[in-house]
């Protein structure tokens, strides 16, 4: 088991009325990315903040490299400054009347470093961010990825322990964003330090992490691998916010000794076959909602119905989105289905189609 860095055990913050932490426990790995993703106000930069002593918790204890820096039972809060944790602001809050080198060199300076060892330190954290020979440059002259850079660098220049990311990449276009989210993942992997990350986007979360903690209304809704929570989310929330899903309504009407559920659509003659949800319990003759991925729609080639898990539709909406077309199917009951598909073929609106879901990639959820 890898050495636990951080460590929150049922930390609570209330604002008013609003619980915007509520009774949160979780473990950050050493040499790890960890991520707390969810929509706006789940809670996940309160957390952050709790953890960066931004903010006082209202409950639990927190515990950093094995030792007790936030306990709310004993009156215990240590300091930020004492916590040797670096973090990357949204707005990276960067000193506008600074040279480059400047702004890095500042915690250094506040710890009371030798100038000579803030020269060699500040030289090798901008050659390791890409910004060597931008030291004597203002700030306001520099890009926006060099900004974010820049505050990575003042983060990193007196070797924390953890690095805190609120939202680092929001402020960037979208091509520097997909930039960034490389480098961060090589600049990490290289330094083996151990991130705790926040974001909104699923695709920073999904490619840069380790795990990753979904949060829904300040509570952690579910905690796993990327490749674990999209192929297997526990909760309907943690389904439909990761990527998207496709949501039919049916009855179950047979259930198999493997545990593959039949389900009846409204107005389609055919049985559709799934697997059972592991976390629900599921009889004949319930109501439920029967979910896939758009990318786990299969076209087919063949002009019939027959077969397991096929239906038809019409192709409602057709846009062309690059790598694929993306297409509303409206299907003989009137539902509709996102689906994609290859640009490869040619495609337009009012076409008939045939699609296939496989039985192994559709899941029934009660309704």
């Amino acid at each position: 088991m890898s050495e636990v860095v951080l460590k929150l055990e049922g930390v609570s913050k209330n604002f008013g009325k609003i619980k915007a932490v509520d009774s949160v426990s979780l473990e950050v790995r050493k040499g790890e990315i960890a991520t707390l993703l969810g929509p706006s106000g789940c809670g996940k930069t309160t957390t952050l903040r709790l953890v960066a002593g931004l903010e006082e918790p209202d409950g639990g204890d927190i515990y950093y490299r094995g030792d007790l820096i936030v306990s709310t039972r004993r009156g215990l809060f240590t300091p930020p400054y004492k916590r040797n944790m670096g973090m990357v602001f949204q707005s990276y809050a960067l000193w506008p009347n600074m040279t480059v080198a400047e702004n890095v060199a500042y915690p250094l300076r506040l710890r009371r470093v030798k100038g000579s060892v803030i020269r060699d330190k500040v030289s090798a954290v901008l050659e390791l961010v890409g910004l060597q020979g931008l030291q004597d440059r203002p700030v306001p002259l520099l890009s926006g990825g060099q900004q974010q850079r820049v505050a990575l660098a003042r983060a990193l220049v007196y070797e924390p322990g953890l690095l805190l990311l609120d939202e680092p990449f929001s402020n960037l276009d979208a091509k520097m964003r997909e930039q960034m989210r490389v480098e961060l993942k090589l600049l990490q992997k290289k330094l083996t330090v151990t991130v705790l990350f926040v974001t909104h986007d699923q695709i920073e979360a999904l490619s840069l992490s380790d795990r990753v903690a979904v949060m829904n209304q300040g509570r952690i809704e579910q905690l796993g691998s990327p490749l674990g929570l999209y192929e297997s989310p526990q909760t309907s929330f943690v389904r439909d916010f990761l990527g998207k899903t496709v949501v039919l309504r049916g009855t179950v009407d047979a259930r198999e000794e493997n545990g593959w559920m039949g389900v009846r659509m409204k107005g389609i003659s055919k049985r559709l076959y799934c697997a059972n949800h592991a976390s629900s319990h599921i009889a004949p003759g319930q109501e439920v909602f029967v979910a896939i991925r758009p990318e786990d729609i299969v076209p087919q080639v063949i002009k019939s119905v027959e077969g397991e898990n096929i239906l038809r539709g019409t192709i409602e909406t057709c846009l062309f989105v690059g790598e694929h077309y993306e297409i509303r199917l409206r299907l003989d009951n009137e539902e509709r289905v996102l689906c994609y598909l290859p640009r490869g073929e040619r495609w337009e609106e009012g076409q008939e189609l045939h699609v296939k879901l496989p039985r192994d990639r559709t899941s029934v959820w009660p309704a």
